[in-house]
């Protein structure tokens, strides 16, 4: 299949990014980010998420909800007027750069620059840059066909965390039916994406329950029945003989966690982003369902580039050395950088020991100092 990939990305002056250091990372189909607390790996994550909200014309909106330019800013604009992105997407056929650049204004962030590049693969290139919008990209408004392209590929681009288990936490609330064609960034709306997929990919749903049934071993399906005002709860029932209809309070934080993860990666092709950031999907999972997770994250690689940050040996181990990249903080520049490990450079160290007890030994970086 001739599908467009991302291929790299460059920030300059977002967050704990330097400008005149810009953090480069290219992209495989699996990549997994290992460092140290505080690192930054969150922060390519909100890069991401920021993006995210740009393709939805609400910039302004993901400005305001993160402390204003001043936290967005490296050190803030007095020290960085600029925060400058790229990314590129490739196929068979032909490269898609995108390149912006914000700038301060009071508060918030303006669009200082916007250009498209389209290189094809005889190496003839055209670019497009849009008529600024100034407060939104102009890729939200502007109908140019190559606008519409890029801003596809970009919104095809989405952040998921399920960390929030809590009672009032949205992964064990009801969600309405119409909230259901695709998966939420926090897992908002999991009751009515699982019923949507029951009543459209049935294959794919039964496939989720059966990885979900390996690590909950009393759990035998969903119950998913919408009420009469259109919302539906993440009901299950057990292997018991009884008729009793559980509730999502009956799950544990690593059950719950666990359903959303197997949800996202198992769905089918038709309904996943073009690429998943997932942040720390290890949280509170058994030993075994790591395995599971591993699994189900390449499997999804199949049909989608996958992106996590980590903190866990056990699931590091379970990708290839080249899927690794490690985010690390630079303490004499004060910024935050990436590197790809090179298989060639630690094979000797890999004849003896695995991925995992080098992160631990330090000898691939990604520890605290």
């Amino acid at each position: 299949m001739n599908r467009s990939k991302l291929t790299e990305i460059e920030i300059r002056g977002f967050k704990s990014i330097a400008y005149n250091r810009p953090l480069k990372l290219d992209f495989r189909d699996i990549n997994v980010l290992l460092g140290a607390n505080g690192a930054g790996k969150s922060n390519l994550f909100g890069f991401f998420k920021m993006l995210s909200f740009m393709m939805s014309g609400s910039l302004q909106s993901f400005v305001a909800q993160n402390g204003f330019n001043n936290s967005l800013l490296h050190y803030g604009p007095k020290n960085t007027p600029l925060l400058d992105g790229r990314l590129n997407f490739q196929n068979n056929d032909s490269s898609d750069i995108y390149r912006f650049s914000l700038t301060h204004a009071q508060e918030s962030l303006i669009f200082n620059s916007e250009e498209i590049e389209w290189i094809k693969s005889d190496a003839s290139s055209q670019r497009f840059k849009p008529e600024l919008n100034f407060k939104e990209s102009a890729l939200t408004t502007h109908n140019h066909e190559t606008c519409r392209i890029v801003r596809n590929m970009i919104s095809g681009c989405k952040t998921y965390q399920f960390h929030d288990t809590s009672a009032t936490g949205t992964l064990r609330l009801a969600s309405t039916v119409d909230s259901a064609p695709y998966l939420q960034s926090e897992g908002n709306n999991l009751a009515s994406f699982l019923y949507y997929l029951k009543q459209n990919f049935n294959d794919a749903y039964r496939r989720i329950v059966s990885y979900v049934q390996m690590v909950i071993p009393q759990f035998q399906d969903f119950y998913l029945e919408p009420t009469p005002k259109g919302y539906i709860l993440l009901k299950w029932i057990d292997r018991s003989a009884n008729d009793y209809i559980l509730t999502p309070s009956q799950f544990s934080d690593g059950s719950l966690r666990y359903i959303a993860l197997a949800t996202l990666l198992l769905q089918p092709e038709k309904t996943m982003p073009r690429v998943i950031f997932i942040d720390e999907p290890e949280l509170g999972l058994h030993p075994y369902a790591i395995n599971q997770l591993i699994e189900m994250i390449k499997d999804a690689a199949l049909h989608a580039q996958i992106i996590i940050a980590t903190q866990s040996p056990a699931l590091a181990d379970g990708f290839d050395v080249e899927d690794v990249a490690v985010i690390e903080w630079l303490d004499h520049e004060l910024c935050t950088q990436a590197r790809r490990l090179q298989a060639s450079d630690l094979n000797k160290w890999l004849e003896d020991y695995t991925l995992s007890e080098l992160w631990d030994k330090n000898i691939i970086g990604g520890r605290p100092v």
